[in-house]
């Protein structure tokens, strides 16, 4: 099977650079279905990482194209009311005809993100299992069914409307690397799209992983797609393209560039060894990269990406 590519639209990128409007991404959105990438993505941060919020953007560009894939990468939903949650998802799901995929996150723990989740009156140590109850109201809630929930939240003999396109929801996938992650991916989503840390040696270990998870839990694996998140600069001077990396990572995160890239997957070189890199997540079983680029030049990008792509899916 061919595996599929999508472009990480630059949300934050722009608001770094003091660029507020829209008209740029969403013309970005429509030169990805353009020449044949797989998927577009949006992050997602209230304070901590300020960028457009995705919901909103992804539907505009789900409104604007026809074949392309729209995911988020990655949606905080505890961050959000599921019932409104899944609403908009429905929605979106509708206004796309089933091209939305949901990236869910958990959040690392870093002051900035903390102060985020306060904000929004979220207890960030209860953040995993508030998420997993979103999760399983917003799937009873795409049932079509009326909904009686007594838990985190409450819902009296609700109904929502409209249904999703996808029968029982847009697909959500799950992130993060730790055993738990790793356990939570197999057992309750339909994919797994972590940011790392480590080589695609290890995240294919961790994906096999999954697998037996999902089949403990009497799911079948071959139904959940093998993800990952991935940040790449591409010169062909190595040296230049790694401090551009640093230079990104530290813009973006606020962060140093050493504590990113232990966290994250993370390339910088030449094109050749950038299609290396990727197809070792491919032959070790991943069928659907997310691609972050640093630098400005989203056009000649995603030229590039989708000159990666038809190499490694001859």
């Amino acid at each position: 099977m061919n595996a599929k590519f999508g472009y990480l639209l630059p949300t934050r990128e722009r608001i770094v650079a003091g660029i507020h409007e829209t008209d740029e991404i969403l013309q970005l959105g429509d030169y990805a279905e353009e020449i044949g990438l797989d998927s577009v993505w949006v992050g997602d941060s209230l304070l901590a990482k300020p960028r457009h919020e995705p919901l909103a953007l992804l539907s505009a560009i789900g409104g604007r194209t026809r074949q392309i894939q729209i995911g988020t990468a990655v949606l905080l939903p505890m961050l959000r009311n599921p019932v409104l949650l899944a609403h908009q998802l429905a929605t979106m799901d509708q206004i796309t005809r089933g091209r939305l995929v949901v990236g869910l996150g958990t959040a690392r723990d870093n002051d900035a993100i903390r102060r985020e989740f306060q904000a929004a009156g979220v207890p960030f140590e209860k953040r995993i299992g508030r998420m997993l109850e979103q999760v399983r109201l917003c799937r009873a809630l795409w049932s079509g069914n009326r909904v009686n929930w007594d838990g985190l939240f409450s819902v009296d003999d609700g109904e929502l409307a409209p249904k999703p396109w996808t029968p029982g929801g847009p697909p959500l996938w799950g992130g993060g690397g730790v055993e738990q992650a790793l356990k939570r991916a197999g057992r309750y989503f339909d994919g797994w799209m972590p940011s790392g840390a480590g080589t695609p040696a290890e995240w294919s270990a961790k994906w096999e992983a999954i697998k037996t998870h999902a089949k403990d839990a009497d799911r079948d694996p071959s139904r959940l797609t093998g993800s990952a998140y991935l940040t790449i600069t591409i010169d062909d001077n190595v040296a230049r393209a790694n401090r551009e990396l640093d230079d990104y990572l530290q813009g973006y995160y606020n962060q140093t560039a050493e504590l990113i890239r232990s966290q994250q997957y993370c390339f910088a070189g030449d094109r050749a060894g950038a299609t290396d890199w990727l197809g070792e997540f491919v032959a070790g079983g991943a069928t659907h990269l997310v691609v972050r680029f640093t630098g400005s030049n989203d056009q000649r990008q995603m030229d590039d990406l989708i000159e990666i792509k038809t190499i490694l899916n001859q």
